[in-house]
């Protein structure tokens, strides 16, 4: 590998902006990290490049570790957005300049110059001076002296930020062209989609200084994993289904399709599937779709955008009718947002009012198991106190998704399905709520104790190997959307005689499949004690922190871990339930499939 990162993590104020970021270059590839601005994207190059240390982690670059070798002797080129040139130097000097550093005879460089120069599409203007360029050709000019002395990796930090578009175009054309030519390995820095999309290999998706997905453009665009990398890689309508023995439906409507993960044992439960805007089939009426029916609509506004016509359609209640996640109007109804070709358009011309039916081509169903969240309390206005919960908010606005309420006054009776994630107070009644609500089909619960902040440090464990799978996929599902540093805990008990390597083992699969089946990095820590009293301690080292707890015994949560429930202040406690006879439980797999018409 040209580049590898090793849970590269880096802190400002005890905030991780880079959270155990692991990735893989290979050599000659083109790598866009890509993410929105304070994802801590910049600050991974700057690490990379040697012009910021390390928290901790480990940098390699072409199989040597430079964790602690200055930026100098690294062997990278960097290109910054500013240009960086050296206003009174001529462009001859400023390329020049790293190889006067290195002492290169004076022939040398003006070869080396030359033919730089005409990389770039600059001869003839080595003696100007970079206030005589336009931006276009001053940044030509910092890429040539980046690669003026030969690097085996060039890292380029949002170059085309300045620069208008037609120029910013021309630009990355040039750019892409050298790297082809050159087969150096080059890691570029953007917020933009679309210029990931026209220069990458390879991307990588940051959000919240972690690293949440990687692929190819094609495939993150299609198939994604995660709410946030499908909506911020182009427009997208989430929409929440159910998942049953007979596949996918929207209300009451059946899809022929297949959900992302096989069913846990015959348990219904509610998935998030993405619609992309351009996969929106419109129509007149129901019969007319040649696509899955979805919802009605009414036509909201119609924007025209040259090569498209970009649709925002209010969906209609009714039984059938999908619902929206994410999107809305001032008058708080759902829009879905769909884009058609002038082709489209001219075969049904539409106009603001009209009502239209609504079919999906394609839809993919994303593998994460946290779709929603219900707030539970004995009456509905006790419930819009959790909704009101800072962490509840923060957590459903970052993910995109709706908060319901329910009242279960009593603990009796026999209640409607559950959705999604049930969340309660913690306190001394939280041990039997969390039970009644398992029994009834809830498989997570969020227990919160009052006006909890978001955590900064998330710390992981299971009861049994059994629900480990379905614990991380929560887990990764939840540390997506907060800044907070994962932390596996491992606990065996004192005395125990299976002998020193099993847990070590276990700490060292845990973190594999993490990694493998649900892009989530985490430290691993291993302790000696009883559970509930390690778990205890560890929470208690800092002020921000939250517990993710696997179960497979639903009375666990009412014998063994009611004092952690109860605790006050005490912490977030998300509790996943899986039986053991549920099978392997929720998969988070890349491969996702999608579900065409």
């Amino acid at each position: 590998m040209s580049i590898a990162l090793d849970q590269v993590t880096k802190r400002y104020q005890d905030q991780p902006v880079v959270n155990d970021v692991s990735i893989e270059v290979g050599e000659g590839e083109f790598f866009v990290l890509l993410g929105p601005s304070g994802s801590g994207k910049s600050t991974l190059l700057r690490a990379i490049a040697g012009l910021t240390g390390i928290d901790h982690g480990r940098i390699s670059l072409h199989g040597r570790d430079v964790t602690h070798v200055r930026a100098r002797d690294r062997g990278v080129g960097l290109v910054f957005q500013n240009y960086a040139l050296f206003r009174h130097m001529t462009v001859a000097d400023n390329i020049e300049f790293a190889l006067r550093v290195r002492r290169m005879k004076a022939a040398e460089r003006r070869a080396r110059r030359k033919e730089l120069l005409q990389l770039v599409a600059l001869e003839g203007m080595d003696e100007r001076l970079p206030g005589q360029l336009s931006g276009g050709q001053q940044q030509r000019v910092a890429v040539a002296r980046a690669l003026a002395h030969k690097p085996q990796v060039l890292l380029l930090d949002e170059p085309f930020g300045a620069l208008d578009a037609k120029i910013r175009e021309e630009l990355r054309r040039t750019i892409r062209a050298v790297q082809r030519e050159l087969g150096i390995t080059t890691v570029l820095v953007t917020h933009d989609q679309e210029e990931a999309f026209a220069l990458a290999d390879t991307i990588g998706v940051m959000n919240h200084g972690r690293l949440l997905e990687v692929g190819n453009p094609n495939d993150l665009y299609t198939q994604p994993a995660t709410r946030f990398v499908a909506t911020f890689l182009g427009a997208a309508n989430l929409l929440l289904a159910r998942q049953s023995v007979d596949g996918i439906r929207f209300g009451a409507t059946p899809l022929s399709a297949e959900g992302a993960e096989p069913l846990q044992g015959g348990r219904e439960h509610e998935v998030v599937a993405v619609l992309r805007p351009e996969e929106v089939e419109v129509g007149t009426a129901r019969e007319d779709l040649s696509s899955d029916f979805i919802a009605r609509g009414a036509v909201e506004e119609i924007v025209f955008t040259g090569a498209l016509e970009r649709l925002r359609v209010r969906l209609l209640d009714e039984p059938s009718a999908a619902q929206l996640l994410g999107a809305g109007s001032a008058s708080g109804d759902p829009l879905i947002e769909i884009t058609r070709t002038q082709p489209q358009r001219r075969e049904l011309p539409l106009l603001a009012g009209a009502q239209v039916a609504l079919g999906a081509r394609r839809l993919h169903v994303l593998p994460t198991p946290i779709s929603s969240f219900l707030a539970c309390a004995p009456t509905e206005a006790e419930a819009a106190e959790i909704a009101r919960e800072p962490l509840l908010e923060s957590l459903s606005t970052r993910m995109k998704t709706r908060v319901s309420l329910r009242a279960i006054d009593g603990l009796a009776g026999t209640p409607a399905p559950f959705a999604g994630v049930a969340a309660i107070t913690a306190g001394s009644q939280a041990s039997e709520t969390v039970e009644w609500l398992m029994r009834h089909g809830a498989g997570e619960v969020l227990v919160l104790p009052k006006n909890a902040p978001s955590p900064a440090r998330v710390f992981i464990h299971w009861t049994d190997e059994a629900v480990r799978r379905a614990t991380l996929a929560v887990s990764a599902s939840l540390l997506r959307h907060v800044s907070a540093e994962a932390v596996y805990l491992g606990i065996v008990p004192e005395g125990d005689a299976t002998g020193r390597g099993t847990p070590m083992r276990k700490l060292l699969d845990a973190r594999s499949e993490a990694q493998q089946s649900h892009g989530l990095e985490m430290r691993t820590e291993l302790a000696i004690g009883e559970t509930v009293t390690e778990i205890t301690r560890n929470l208690s080292t800092g002020s921000s922190q939250m517990l993710v707890l696997g179960i497979t015994d639903i009375t666990q949560a009412g014998t063994a871990y009611r004092t952690l429930l109860a605790a006050q202040p005490g912490w977030p406690v998300l509790i996943v339930y899986r039986s053991k006879d549920w099978g392997p439980g929720r998969q988070a797999a890349r491969s996702a499939p999608e579900i065409a018409a």
